[in-house]
């Protein structure tokens, strides 16, 4: 997936905002951003399959994390820059 359309949607931003605070379980995004479940679901497996957020099961919990820094860098003429980078990051 590219990752414009992965980024593309403001409840996934959102959703990566929450996230560069910390790793969090789907309630907890679900009740921070006012999503149902479907909505949150949808979305996360999205980032899931773009390769920008992991899961990981507890019990009956799972958790996301972000797993890549994204930088987007857009400048006007006459530079006209557009650099949309995604660099998976050491998780410890």
């Amino acid at each position: 997936m590219e990752l414009e359309k992965a980024i593309g949607s403001a409840k996934r931003l959102m959703i990566l905002r929450e996230l560069t605070r910390g790793e969090k379980h789907v309630s907890e995004l679900m009740e921070l951003l006012r999503m149902d479940g479907k909505t949150a679901k949808h979305h996360l497996e999205t980032l899931e399959k773009a390769g920008i957020v992991e899961s990981r099961v507890v019990g009956r919990r799972k958790y996301y994390r972000l797993v890549v820094e994204i930088r987007l860098e857009i400048s006007p003429p006459p530079e006209r820059r557009y650099i949309l980078t995604a660099c998976r990051k050491k998780i410890e």
